[in-house]
């Protein structure tokens, strides 16, 4: 008989004993007479029962896998974030089960409390949103949460994300640096903690180079290539078009470039560029504009590290990390790279790396 048809309760027919005998002669945990254990094992290597991994679960109250909820597995920001964190946790036993929450707050519910219900080990999580998600399932079931890349306010956990106001102040300013002041913005949505704060740095940013924000400058949605296009092409309808575009994440990049590209319109001839993520294929444009390359690989490698220490039975309160991005101008490097030790503070203005400032 096939070892995935065997099932507990014909191993404790054949042996004569109940389903909870040869539960604990298969677990090793209580007290079972010497006969009827050896009974039980050979009932068990006859018909090459296997106890299911989920079954072990369950027995130990914890699972050997962590749930990661990301908004678009398609972006190759995620992609990339979802693969370095499977590594990472592959190399300390544990197995990745993905959930693509489209950022749709039903949907990103139906998946932690699957996780909950599961007795995943922990879970990584971009939330949907900043003000709406809520980890109380998980949380109510001693499951431990690290959010990567956004923050959750309802239910305060431990966070990594990058510092999207100092790479997006940097990006604004480089533009004005050269002249510019109608610059354009292809955002994110401002429930979500990127989109938020890139957003509002911005909008500070011009105020203080003494511009007033023109908001028929401004284009807020989803963070997907189609937005992107549709965004970009919409903003060269005005009567006053801008003279420079900030795109805010990769998606949004591609779409502007598509929508440039239609209008028959050249960077940096017609319109300069600058956007928040690096991806591969940036490296295939000339000529390179300037870019936010967000420390993909360490971002992973935190919020394992803070999973971990949560696993291992960590009480302190929840920590915010932020990490910087690398501005580049003339080249766009590749996203993965060494990872810096890091060391932890109780508040992300505190927070630096090892031999670097606040």
């Amino acid at each position: 008989m096939a070892e995935t048809t065997v099932t507990i309760r014909e191993v404790a027919e054949r042996a004569g004993v109940s389903v909870a005998t040869v539960s604990r002669v298969v677990s090793g945990k209580g007290h079972v007479r010497e006969e009827t254990r050896a009974r039980v094992k050979a009932a068990v290597q006859e018909l090459g029962y296997r106890p299911s991994r989920m079954a072990r679960s369950f027995r130990a109250q914890r699972s050997s896998f962590v749930g990661l909820l990301i908004s678009d597995i398609e972006n190759p920001f995620h992609t990339s974030l979802a693969r370095a964190i499977e590594d990472l946790l592959y190399a300390r036993g544990y197995s990745l089960l993905l959930c693509n929450t489209d950022e749709v707050l039903d949907r990103e519910r139906t998946y932690l409390q699957f996780l909950a219900d599961e007795r995943a080990a922990g879970v990584i999580c971009a939330p949907a949103s900043e003000s709406e998600t809520s980890f109380h399932a998980v949380l109510a079931a001693g499951i431990p949460v690290v959010c990567v890349d956004r923050v959750a306010r309802r239910t305060p956990v431990d966070s990594v994300r990058v510092n999207n106001v100092a790479a997006m102040r940097a990006l604004t300013q480089h533009l004005l640096e050269r002249g510019h002041q109608r610059i354009g913005f292809v955002g994110l949505d401002t429930t979500i903690t990127s989109g938020r704060e890139r957003f509002e740095a911005y909008l500070q940013t011009l105020r203080e180079a003494g511009i007033d924000p023109d908001m028929s400058l401004v284009r807020l949605g989803k963070g997907v290539e189609a937005f992107g296009r549709q965004a970009t092409f919409s903003l060269f309808e005005v009567s006053q078009p801008p003279t420079a575009l900030i795109t805010a994440n990769n998606m949004l990049t591609l779409g502007a470039l598509k929508a440039l590209q239609q209008r028959g319109m050249r960077v940096p001839d017609d319109v300069a560029l600058a956007a928040f993520d690096a991806t591969p294929w940036l490296t295939l444009l000339t000529p390179r504009f300037v870019v936010a390359a967000q420390p993909i690989r360490e971002m992973a490698e935190t919020a394992v590290l803070m999973l971990m220490e949560r696993i291992e039975g960590s009480a302190q309160p929840p920590r915010e990390v932020l990490l910087e991005a690398t501005l580049i101008t003339d080249a766009v490097p590749h996203l993965t790279g060494t990872v810096r030790p890091l060391a932890y503070a109780d508040n992300a203005s505190n927070f630096d790396e090892k031999g670097g400032g606040a």
